[in-house]
Parts: structure tokens; C-alpha cells; sequence
């Protein structure tokens, strides 16, 4: 298969001249068949220190994320190094993957003669971990470069396997392997089954975090907000999750979840790194605290399918500084109508197409309210066809700091900052088998909140609050997912 490739990638080269030149390469290939890779054009010298660098690509994307409105591959090649870039699937877990990147990189390694370089966006981290750990590609490869990869999984793909969510997701198409496998709980089994193994350090990585997700309305504006919840993060992953505790940190900067994977944006950045001796800098990850992580009780998530009209009632409470509404859609021309307590009109949004990777295809309808007023707001929705949605809202509030959801054992903890507040708790389980939904709403009523026991799978958990402190009333949703593997172990707390 690799010969077959770059024989016919050279005859292209001598048949069209004009693609000897760097940056157009590809751009007429049909790049997304899994397991096709390509080589690039090569340098007129390259140095015997550098090391070819295989390309690798994340969520719901192709090997051509490198070049199409992408200078990755021209700054690779102007810097003389020699490139690959392979097609993996896209909407499959870091095991599938996993195993077809593994012969890959041998293919490549065989190509060139020498171990690669790997530089992987996205979930591609996580399938190069897979095979590098699990599949022994290790001897093939020097050193892994991950730009915003989630090895902890993103809090986005928690929602969209939540109760409130799956409506949306699932006719979106966004419930797949991938994103089954990038929930919390399950990417905690999956770093429980990796972070021990024998094969586990024999390759070095390094990593970089995006702390930047745009301005209002920007394509991964509503992903940094929600995850603003869980600390700084890129629109898609948080810092947090970017890092691992045996890499070395290079740098977490003003990057979102697309430019972080720019030639002018990071190969500068992590190009000594490519080569036999790199540099000793960067950052040990035990030693680095983000002190950007928040509470993850600042939101309100309702969802589900109408046809005609629907309407969400939200509370805000006393003193919120700002309440931003975000009603999700598989339609760009919903019509909506959002009213305060004094029954005022809110109908200015914002619509902007989802780039999260997580709602592909959904239109987000958003508007921000700086200084709300208390009280119950109303939100409705018309549509002439069948809709599915997802309202999720967030508060700027003191509020958000007020109760707190974390797993022991196999019991769920919600806990408030004082005994000043009085809650109700209403639990919902979505409870996932190999990536099926096997059980759906499933309700935990008991003052304990026990998880149930139903096997072997992702549990789905979508805590729904609503507090008192005093006079003031505010309501939450608090999402979150564990891992229970056969012998009953629970993963995610």
C-alpha cells in the first residue's frame, strides 16, 4: 500500500509540475478513505538530524486538515522536513483506530527508513497513545507532539450522551464510537488501561493546550462557554484534559481548538523537537496547577422534540451578573422568543453553525443578558416541522460556587458550600453498552443517590438541582460520567 501511494503521488508530481511545490499537495486527492496515507513533497535537503514527520488527524476530520486552509504542511516543508499524513476513521474509538494506525506508521517507518516524528491533533493523540501502547508500534516512532488532544476525555461528548442532549445528538448523527469512547468516564478507563502498561513511556510526549475559544458568536464560542465550567480550554478541550502526567508540557497559549493545529500558530513552537536531540525545556505536568478550574455548577440544560410550538421556563436568581441562553438545533431557522419576568422581549441571537465536533450540523441560537432580572424567564420556540433541541444555559453567578457533585465509591455526592441551603436532587441515568443505549432515564430517587447496577458500560449521570439559600432560588444541571468494567470497578470519580 505505501509504495502504491508514493509511486503514484510521484507520477503526479512529474505529470503536473506545479505540485512539486509544497502546499498544493493533496488538494485534488481524496483524502478520507481510512487507511490511505500520503507522503509529501520532499526537501530540496533535508538534514540527517531531522526526523519525517506523520501527521495525524482528530474528530470528524481527514489527513487534508494539515493543508486545506492550513499551512502545517507548507511550514513543515519550507523548514526541510519530509511529511506524511494518513486517513484514519472518523467516527471510530482509539481502539479501531488505534490498530490501523499501528500498521501505518510501520508502512511509513519502512518508507523512510528511520523512526517518524508524530503530531497528532485532537483525539488523534489518543488513537497514536492507543497504537504506540496497545498495538506496539512503539519501535517506529521517536516522539509524539499532541496539540489539544483530550487524554481525559471532553465534558462536551458528557453532554451529548446526557438525557437531556441525546435527542439532538443522535439525529445529528454526533453519537459514534469516537464520541462515546471521548466521555469522561470512559477515557478514565481507557487511561487506567494505558497509563500502567508496560509500553507506556517508551515513547516521549509532549503537549500543547488552546486557552482561547473567540468572542461571541465565533464558531467554538458556546464550547469554551460551557466548559468554562471545567477551567480554560479551547472551545472543545479543556487545559486540563490537554495534559498528561509523564508528558512534558511545551505550551498551553491563546489558541482555540483550530489554530492550534496551524503551521504559524505552533510549528515554531515544537520544530526542535523533531529532531535527534531535542531540547530540554517545557514543563513536567505534576508540577503545572491550572489555576483557571471553576465549579462545574454553572448551568441549566433542558432538551428534547416538538413540533409547532415549545416552550422552557429558566430561573435566575438574585444577583446573577449575566445569564447567556444557547438553544441548540438541527434547523438554522427556528423562531424564538425570550421574555424576562417584567415580560420584556430578548430576540436579537445570534446563529452560528457548531464546530465543537460534538453537535456537528446543530445551529446554536444564542444571546447574552448582562445584569438579568431575577425571576422566572420564558423562552419559546415555533418551528412548521419536527425539531429536536437543547437549551442550554449559562450563569455568571456566586451561585456557581455553591454546590458540588464528585463520586465515591459507588455513590454520587452533591454537596453545598454551607448548611444554609436546602436542595432537591432529581438523578437520571443513560446507561450505554459497547456504545448502545440500553437503558434510558433510567430515575435514582433515594437521598443517597446510589448508581444502579446495571453491567458493564458508560453510565450517563445528569444531576438536575434546584437550591434555596435563604430567599434565593436557583436552579442547575450537573452532568457527569463513570466507567463500570466487568468485574464492577468504577471509573470517572
Amino acid at each position: 500500500m505505501a509504495k502504491k501511494i508514493c509511486i503514484t503521488v510521484l507520477a503526479l508530481f512529474l505529470l503536473l509540475p506545479s505540485w512539486s511545490k509544497a502546499g498544493s499537495f493533496g488538494k485534488d486527492d481524496p483524502s478520507g478513505v481510512p487507511g490511505q496515507w500520503y507522503v509529501g513533497t520532499t526537501p530540496s535537503y533535508v538534514a540527517p538530524s531531522k526526523h519525517p514527520i506523520l501527521y495525524v488527524h482528530g474528530l470528524n476530520s481527514s489527513s487534508n486538515t494539515w493543508w486545506n486552509e492550513n499551512n502545517m504542511y507548507e511550514t513543515a516543508y519550507q523548514n526541510g522536513y519530509e511529511t506524511a499524513f494518513v486517513d484514519l476513521y472518523p467516527t471510530k474509538n482509539m481502539w479501531d483506530n488505534g490498530a490501523l494506525l499501528a500498521q501505518k506508521i510501520r508502512d511509513i517507518y519502512n518508507y523512510y527508513g528511520e523512526k517518524i516524528v508524530v503530531v497528532a491533533h485532537s483525539k488523534g493523540g489518543i488513537d497514536t497513545q492507543s497504537a504506540l501502547v496497545h498495538y506496539g508500534a512503539y519501535p517506529y516512532v521517536e516522539r509524539v507532539i499532541t496539540l489539544s488532544t483530550p487524554h481525559y476525555g471532553s465534558e462536551l461528548a458528557d453532554l451529548a450522551y446526557s438525557s437531556w442532549a441525546g435527542w439532538l445528538a443522535g439525529i445529528l448523527g454526533s453519537k459514534n464510537d469516537a464520541t462515546y469512547s471521548l466521555q469522561t468516564g470512559y477515557m478514565s478507563y481507557f487511561r487506567s488501561e494505558t497509563d500502567q502498561h508496560v509500553n507506556v513511556n517508551k515513547n516521549p510526549i509532549y503537549t500543547f493546550g488552546g486557552n482561547k475559544w473567540g468572542s461571541f458568536g465565533s464558531s467554538l464560542y458556546w464550547g469554551g462557554l460551557y466548559l468554562s465550567a471545567y477551567g480554560r480550554n479551547d472551545g472543545a478541550v479543556t487545559v486540563n484534559s490537554s495534559r498528561l502526567p509523564y508528558a512534558t508540557e511545551l505550551k498551553v497559549g491563546g489558541w482555540n481548538h483550530s489554530t492550534i493545529k496551524e503551521g504559524s500558530s505552533t510549528f515554531n513552537l515544537f520544530k526542535d523537537y523533531l529532531n535527534e536531540a531535542p531540547p530540554m525545556s517545557g514543563y513536567n505536568i505534576t508540577g503545572v496547577v491550572d489555576s483557571g478550574v471553576t465549579s462545574d455548577a454553572s448551568s441549566f440544560v433542558r432538551g428534547g422534540e416538538y413540533s409547532g410550538k415549545k416552550q422552557e421556563t429558566v430561573w435566575v436568581e438574585q444577583g446573577a451578573q449575566a445569564v447567556t441562553f444557547d438553544w441548540i438545533s438541527n434547523s438554522p431557522s427556528s423562531q424564538l422568543a425570550l421574555k424576562d419576568p417584567e415580560r420584556k422581549s430578548h430576540s436579537i441571537f445570534n446563529v452560528k453553525k457548531d464546530e465543537s465536533g460534538y453537535f456537528n450540523g446543530a445551529y446554536h441560537h444564542t444571546v447574552t443578558i448582562q445584569g438579568p432580572v431575577p425571576g422566572e424567564w420564558t423562552i419559546e420556540a415555533s418551528s412548521s416541522s419536527f425539531e429536536k433541541y437543547l437549551l442550554q444555559v449559562s450563569f455568571e453567578s456566586v451561585m456557581n460556587d455553591e454546590v458540588d457533585l464528585h463520586f465515591a465509591k459507588d455513590n454520587i455526592i452533591l454537596k453545598a458550600k454551607d448548611n444554609k441551603h436546602k436542595l432537591k436532587q432529581d438523578l437520571t441515568v443513560e446507561y450505554y453498552q459497547s456504545g448502545k443505549l440500553r437503558k434510558s432515564k433510567v430515575k435514582v430517587k433515594n437521598d443517597s443517590l446510589k448508581l444502579p447496577k446495571l453491567g458493564e458500560g458508560v453510565y450517563n449521570l445528569t444531576l438536575d438541582v434546584e437550591g434555596t439559600k435563604g430567599k434565593d432560588k436557583y436552579k442547575r444541571t450537573l452532568i457527569k460520567t463513570v466507567f463500570v468494567d466487568a468485574s464492577g470497578n468504577v471509573y470517572g470519580q
